[in-house]
């Protein structure tokens, strides 16, 4: 799959900027998410830059029989009934790790929302990693990383950061956008 993703990336002249920052661990937040080949352009992101990541995965999809596929692509299964909560599993993934890189889209969805949700920042900032913003341009063909940014607690100041990085990219469907904002600044409006 991997392979045939590298393939279908060059043959559409798709283009990679950036490098991925040399830190052992991150969160990669992914946007514009607007299509199902938006899985197929992931595949051939990480292809390209030779990244093992990680993703979250309902922790019943690791059950028998097909469990140790999901395991196997990389998925971190969460409990939503537990006490720790999803932000508190990341964190515990994150400690038991020597090197880790989990793969967010932060629009929860495909189709447009009014905001992104917040979850990646709190996991960031619980396991004391840093973020970087991977960004899509269809029109353009190109897919960017940014350098690694810390989360020190100030939203506001991180979403503008994304704002700026995020400006003129779109995603296949552009209609179906997420604004670059978390539902924290929208209820600060």
């Amino acid at each position: 799959m991997k392979l045939l993703a590298h393939i279908w990336t060059r043959f559409r002249g798709w283009r990679f900027q950036g490098v991925v920052p040399p830190v052992p661990k991150m969160i990669i937040v992914g946007a514009p998410h607007t299509s199902n080949w938006d899985f197929v352009l992931f595949l051939a992101t990480l292809r390209h830059y030779g990244m093992k990541v990680r993703f979250l995965g309902k922790h019943t999809l690791f059950r028998p029989p097909f469990g140790w596929f999901f395991e196997r692509l990389g998925g971190i299964p969460v409990d939503r009934s537990k006490t720790t909560g999803i932000v508190g599993q990341v964190a515990q993934a994150f400690d038991a790790a020597a090197q880790m890189i989990l793969v967010i889209a932060p629009e929860g969805t495909r189709k447009a929302a009014p905001s992104w949700k917040s979850g990646f920042l709190a996991m960031a900032e619980e396991s004391n990693v840093p973020v970087v913003l991977a960004g899509v341009d269809y029109p353009r063909r190109t897919v960017s990383l940014s350098e690694a940014i810390d989360v020190d607690g100030d939203v506001a100041a991180f979403m503008d950061i994304a704002r700026d990085f995020y400006r003129g990219k779109r995603g296949l469907h552009p209609d179906l956008e997420t604004p670059v904002a978390v539902e924290e600044e929208l209820e600060r409006s």
